[in-house]
């Protein structure tokens, strides 16, 4: 049995074919963060995943051009109140996932709002009392949309294997996950 989460939204195909390639050219043109067991990219604002916190007073700079075209893009769909101004870019290879965690609530917005190019890849949601979990199939240029309780109150996570049951084998995925900073007064 599969749990039903709300909050959550996954709209396929969010994004074109053609526009996934130019996307991944994009990204790829820029630097990569060999820090973790993944390779990461921080734009607008770097998270610190050892102090789980974001430093509004030290930006990054302005997102690049495709990223800021998306994040318009977001909240013109009305994802978003305003177009967020922090992109993390994950890249995972076969065997290679995400523990179960709920973004840095202090840290960001009420909406948190991922594009998968590349690989699709099952993620798995746990809820906040013992209960079923929820499996979600994210397939490649699909935008998968956390608000209320699936944004504060389940878990996500990609487990590390090679392939998923009744998908196959994965590829490379790239998750480009969007969010706004919280701003401290």
């Amino acid at each position: 049995m599969t749990a039903t989460v709300p909050g959550l939204t996954l709209v396929p195909e969010w994004i074109s074919a053609a526009l996934e390639r130019d996307i991944v050219a994009a990204v790829d043109a820029h630097p990569w963060d060999d820090s973790l067991r993944r390779r990461v990219q921080h734009h607008g604002y770097r998270y610190a995943y050892r102090g789980r916190k974001v430093d509004a007073a030290e930006p990054l700079g302005p997102l690049p051009a495709w990223a800021a075209e998306l994040a318009a893009r977001l909240c013109g769909e009305s994802v978003f109140t305003c177009p967020p101004d922090q992109v993390i870019v994950n890249e995972y290879v076969p065997g290679q996932g995400i523990s179960a965690h709920i973004d840095c609530v202090p840290c960001f917005g009420p909406v948190v709002a991922s594009l998968s190019l590349g690989s699709g890849a099952m993620m798995e949601l746990s809820p906040p009392e013992p209960g079923p979990r929820a499996v979600v199939w994210l397939p490649p240029r699909s935008l998968l949309v956390l608000a209320g309780d699936a944004r504060y109150r389940w878990r996500h996570a990609i487990p590390a294997r090679r392939s998923d049951p009744d998908r196959g084998p994965r590829g490379r995925r790239l998750s480009l996950t969007f969010r706004t900073v919280v701003r401290r007064q």
